[in-house]
């Protein structure tokens, strides 16, 4: 009785986890339609999207009933995730100017490192990062009933990591609404300066009688 309560309650954890999984998989489309609108990945990072592409990868692998049986949940979603990352990271290719950047970027940046740097969350996507630690914190939840290290660790570290991003985000929109907005007054008055020139209306050098 109290083992199929438990299963009857991981099933209720993993479809749950799956839907916030999907949420969290989807959640940088608004990134993808500013990006193919502007026809540039500005200065957005692939890291996040090439980490969660190679981390539903290998859960899928994890879940194959040869190597972890019952793990029908495991697979949907992870399966869904692989499909849905390489949309985005080809997305990411099609409309990146700078190859050589981008692949040094693989290597080298993480998003909170140019965050902490320019102290800017601008291209940081916020529902991104929620959807992360909703989805760690199902996942977490899953891996104790029973308990299962391999989906627990991971999980309970990338809570943390999401966490982490949330309280940058946190740290950061203040000062983020303010660099937007001087980058915003200082475009507006180069365009008023490009229109006056453009129009001859420069003001005539005065000079003083003596």
């Amino acid at each position: 009785m109290v083992s199929h309560l438990v299963n009857t309650i991981r099933n209720v954890v993993g479809i749950t986890g799956n839907v916030i999984s999907l949420f969290l998989f989807l959640s940088p489309v608004p990134t993808f339609v500013r990006i193919w609108k502007k026809g540039s990945v500005e200065q957005y990072s692939p890291v996040p999207y090439l980490a969660t592409l190679i981390n539903c990868m290998v859960w899928v692998i994890y879940g194959l009933p040869m190597v972890h049986p019952n793990s029908t949940l495991v697979i949907t979603i992870n399966g869904a995730g692989t499909a849905i990352e390489l949309v985005y990271l080809t997305l990411f290719l099609i409309f990146c100017h700078d190859k050589k950047k981008r692949l040094k970027g693989l290597l080298i940046a993480l998003v909170e490192k140019l965050v902490i740097s320019t102290k800017s969350v601008e291209y940081m996507p916020f529902f991104l990062s929620l959807a992360s630690f909703a989805n760690g914190v199902a996942w977490t939840t899953y891996a104790f009933l029973p308990f299962d290290p391999f989906i627990a660790v991971p999980n309970g570290l990338g809570t943390l990591f999401s966490l982490a991003q949330l309280l940058l985000y946190a740290t950061y929109y203040e000062s983020t609404k303010r660099i937007i907005a001087a980058r915003k007054e200082t475009k507006m008055e180069v365009n008023l300066s490009e229109v006056v020139v453009n129009g001859n209306h420069v003001p005539k050098k005065t000079t003083r009688a003596t």
